[in-house]
């Protein structure tokens, strides 16, 4: 279900917290991008593509929408964070699944609670010019929900580069061996994806 209108989301927020679970669906549905970024990142470190990104975020949709009456935020970063501790919890299921073990680890979630977290902080920091302004581009939404918005909107080779560069943080010589690329093609198209990048996200704002 798509949110209709770019809804305010500590409005949804309210509604869903007074029972409305069409608004819980509508609030998951908004942040869907963002939790599909962090889990990409997450896979690629530690997976190796043996689990499916949308597989990850279904689940961590499904463990939310279950458990949103144990949320007791009032704000869209609240509720990020919680997001992100219900998406730590399935990776590590997933991990555990991978590595052949069934014995929780409650340190590993804390781990990757920890990593989460630094990827959403990492987004703006990493992908944004030195000016751009703060407090326009977080106007309705925390500032890394509208990055992961603008580069689900881009082709998937420049989105695979940005992520693969700024977000796992490897170097050309690896973004190019994990693209299947040259080492040159990847070079001379990164500038020009951080450009597409930028201006898709001043347009979506």
């Amino acid at each position: 279900m798509k949110p209709i209108g770019n809804p305010d989301p500590e409005a949804l927020l309210r509604l869903a917290r007074a029972g409305d679970t069409e608004a819980v669906g509508m609030l998951l549905e908004m942040y869907r991008p963002y939790l599909m970024l962090l889990a990409r990142v997450q896979i690629g470190r530690r997976l190796r593509g043996k689990a499916g990104v949308s597989d990850v975020v279904q689940d961590a949709f499904l463990g939310a929408h279950r458990d949103f009456g144990q949320f007791r935020g009032e704000t869209e970063g609240e509720f990020l964070s919680w997001l992100r501790q219900v998406l730590a919890s399935v990776l590590a299921n997933f991990v555990r699944r991978y590595q052949g073990t069934k014995r929780r680890d409650v340190r590993l979630e804390r781990q990757l609670a920890a990593e989460l977290d630094q990827s959403s902080h990492a987004l703006d920091r990493a992908l944004l010019a030195p000016a751009s302004s703060p407090s326009r581009q977080a106007e309705r939404h925390e500032q890394a929900v509208l990055l992961a918005e603008a580069l689900d909107r881009l082709a998937e080779d420049d989105r695979e580069l940005l992520v693969l560069r700024h977000l796992e943080g490897l170097g050309f010589p690896e973004v190019a061996r994990r693209m299947g690329r040259t080492l040159d093609s990847v070079k001379k198209r990164w500038p020009r994806a951080l450009i597409r990048l930028r201006q898709t996200f001043e347009g979506g704002r």
